[in-house]
């Protein structure tokens, strides 16, 4: 439900409402807009003469039913887009975000060579994992702590935005201590426990779609993140798993504009895994900032050949900066921009 508040209604009056509703047994967040601010009432399922007893008290304009299961994530309760501000990064606005960086923090050499060359190149943020999960136990599952601490000094050398990923509730102390957004990965999406932890932290959570998740389960699993407080939620479509096997898996980009329209949270596009293969990264980064992205994510190695993960779908620095420019024309074609980088110096280093 969504009650729609009369642009002179008093403070008395919505105290009132907000009052009538958590008597009810239900749960309210107010929205305020450009001349106009709503109420929306948590919580399923609503009787019907909630509806008829809200739509009479002063200060109501109007009473709407809403029939997504999702609320706080939906367009209906929050009409205008949401802006999630990471540091002064805006994920959301007119400027299209660049995050970049190999899949795994792998040594400090590592990390700050690619931190100064996808700065160069125009990212505005760093991606790196410190703690992995992998299909299979054997394979490098990252440096924990220690990884933590080498994208640190690559934030305080270069200024970017870190982003890693969170892999269980009892971490998040410690991650939290050093990122500044927290990655749900696509195992995680619909780890329940977790998507609470990170809704009832402060910091911005990226939260990649599952593999073989529809879309309505993945705003769901937004709304876990919401229901705790936690506004700040950047949504990533990241491919899904389809029987396709020329590609890792099927980058469903029809998902940016069924977001933008059922949901005001940013979306963000991560080519590297909905592709698995380098080589398609940049026709990806373009098709999905045409489709609307608010950002993109990007796998960047200084020697791909040798990573410890995900290597295939990396790209090198020169590779990287050679794709920002097309990106740039695209997000301009759009009516977006994207931050100027020196891609004459990556290209040259």
């Amino acid at each position: 439900m969504i009650i729609v508040l009369e642009p002179t209604a008093t403070d008395e009056q919505v105290n009132d409402v907000v009052k009538r509703v958590e008597e009810a047994g239900f749960g309210t967040r107010q929205i305020v807009g450009t001349g106009q601010s709503i109420l929306g009432v948590l919580g399923t399922p609503l009787p019907d003469a909630l509806y008829e007893t809200m739509g009479l008290l002063p200060g109501v304009q109007q009473v709407i039913r809403v029939s997504k299961r999702y609320k706080l994530v939906s367009r209906d309760f929050h009409p205008s887009d949401t802006i999630v501000d990471v540091g002064g990064v805006k994920v959301g606005g007119n400027e299209v975000q660049i995050i970049a960086g190999p899949c795994s923090v792998e040594s400090q050499d590592q990390i700050l060579r690619t931190a100064h060359a996808v700065k160069e190149a125009g990212a505005t943020m760093l991606r790196g994992g410190a703690f992995k999960p992998r299909t299979s136990p054997y394979e490098f599952r990252g440096h924990g702590e220690a990884g933590l601490e080498m994208l640190a000094r690559a934030r305080e050398e270069t200024g970017l935005k870190i982003v890693t990923e969170l892999l269980n509730p009892t971490d998040f102390d410690l991650v939290s201590q050093y990122t500044d957004v927290l990655q749900i990965g696509a195992r995680n999406m619909q780890n329940f426990l977790l998507l609470e932890v990170a809704g009832r932290s402060n910091l911005p959570v990226l939260l990649k779609r599952g593999m073989s998740a529809q879309m309505e389960e993945w705003l769901l699993a937004a709304e876990y993140v919401m229901a705790q407080g936690n506004e700040n939620v950047i949504l990533c479509e990241r491919g899904i798993r389809t029987y396709e096997t020329m590609t890792r898996n099927t980058l469903d980009l029809s998902a940016v504009p069924v977001v933008k329209r059922l949901s005001h949270l940013p979306i963000v596009v991560d080519p590297s895994h909905g592709t698995g293969k380098w080589y398609l990264v940049p026709s990806m980064m373009l098709a999905g900032v045409a489709a609307g992205a608010d950002g993109l994510i990007v796998e960047v190695h200084p020697n791909p050949d040798s990573a410890l993960s995900d290597g295939g779908q990396s790209l090198t620095f020169e590779n990287f900066a050679a794709a920002i420019p097309p990106v740039r024309s695209v997000a301009q074609a759009v009516g977006r921009s994207l931050r100027s980088g020196s891609v004459e110096a990556v290209a040259a280093g």
